[in-house]
């Protein structure tokens, strides 16, 4: 007598292991956005706020730090991308009369009360500091006018985006110690991009 063999379970029919649908009825549209919504003010309002608080900080904290350590992931929006580090070797590869010109300031204050008593040493040093000012404003403007190029060359148009020679100049105004992101070239180290001519 020929053996019979197993009859194999058809492939489309569910087995034991294969569940038949989801395993739960759809939900009707009212419960599904009954669900979905959440109300504008919240219960507690001093938990949620505390809660903020808390969320602010922690974000915060850690934008501050990646802006000490270079870590351009978790920077903040304004410094993040490769136009604004380009910016910032850009500039603090370079010298700028603005880095010293607060320290410059405070020194010329304290002489000026010093000099009360001679009106002729209290003008020279006004006309000095005026003339540090101007010097400022300057190196700004032809600082300016470089990076301009030099964003343009390397980036096209998305370098000259509204706002980035202002991040350029306001830098090169800060002492280099307490610039944030920190520096990470060194006096010299200028950044290449492709120059004209």
């Amino acid at each position: 007598m020929p053996a019979t063999k197993n009859p194999t379970p058809d492939a489309t029919e569910p087995t034991a292991e294969q569940p038949v649908g989801k395993g739960r009825p759809t939900p009707k549209r009212k419960e599904a956005e009954a669900q979905r919504r959440k109300p504008l003010v919240p219960g507690d309002r001093k938990a949620a706020a505390k809660a903020a608080r808390a969320r602010s900080r922690e974000i915060r904290d850690r934008e501050f730090e990646a802006m000490k350590t270079g870590d351009e992931k978790n920077m903040p929006f304004r410094d993040k991308g490769p136009v604004k580090r380009f910016i910032r070797d850009f500039i603090d590869a370079r010298w700028s009369i603005g880095e010293f010109f607060l320290p410059i300031a405070i020194v010329f204050v304290l002489l000026t009360a010093v000099s009360n008593q001679s009106p002729a040493l209290a003008l020279t040093i006004l006309v000095a500091l005026y003339g540090i000012i101007l010097a400022t404003i300057v190196q700004a403007w032809l600082t300016s006018r470089t990076l301009r190029k030099a964003l343009e060359a390397k980036f096209g148009d998305a370098g000259l985006a509204k706002g980035n020679l202002m991040y350029g100049i306001m830098r090169s105004m800060q002492i280099r110690r307490s610039r944030l992101p920190k520096p990470v070239v060194k006096r010299g180290e200028h950044p290449s991009w492709p120059r004209k001519g």
